[in-house]
């Protein structure tokens, strides 16, 4: 059973360490468990105890701020980790003392920032295809504008217009008779 005193401390152990800390595996839950029974006490009417009552509603919203300000720093906390972990390659540190919805995260952010060193090396190194355009073609027809393979708007073109355009995208203008090679000067 956990107390308001147990979230108290939680919260000032994590604003006065650098560290992740330690949370028992079902924090969360109880901490969601203390949070319904704090509102069910606050719900009753009773002339006899709204002294009580008017104190349980003030603690449960002072819980409520505590354990908000907890999963805040610990959330920034694990960005400042994802960050780390992207230019050391370590990523597993202070994960023990991660809460699984919190392991989840951090995998996620880590696929992410992979995900956006790898793009920027390929546009760095010039292995973007949509940035090496060697393939000019010429219109038959007016063509509206479409999307890129990568999501990026492309055209519109009238007819006789001259593109240098992906490959792929060449390739399906030309075999839809849309448009062809366009002759080198």
């Amino acid at each position: 059973m956990i107390t308001y005193n147990d979230i108290y401390e939680a919260a000032r152990k994590e604003r006065y360490s650098e560290q992740l800390q330690k949370l028992s595996k079902t924090f969360v839950q109880d901490v969601a468990y203390y949070f319904r029974e704090k509102k069910e006490m606050a719900a009753k009417e009773d002339e006899d105890f709204s002294e009580v009552i008017v104190k349980t509603k003030k603690q449960l919203e002072n819980a409520i701020t505590l354990f908000r300000e907890l999963i805040r720093r610990r959330r920034k906390k694990i960005l400042d980790l994802v960050s780390v972990a992207a230019e050391t390659g370590i990523s597993k540190q202070d994960f023990e003392n991660m809460l699984d919805s919190e392991k989840i995260l951090f995998e996620e952010l880590m696929k992410c920032v992979d995900s956006s060193d790898k793009k920027l090396d390929e546009t760095l190194n010039g292995k973007k295809e949509f940035l090496v355009k060697d393939n000019p073609i010429r219109f038959k027809e007016d063509i509206n504008a479409f999307m890129g393979l990568n999501g990026e708007k492309i055209g519109p073109y009238k007819k006789g217009d001259v593109a240098d355009l992906p490959k792929e995208i060449s390739k399906i203008l030309i075999e839809g008779g849309k448009a062809e090679i366009a002759p080198s000067n």
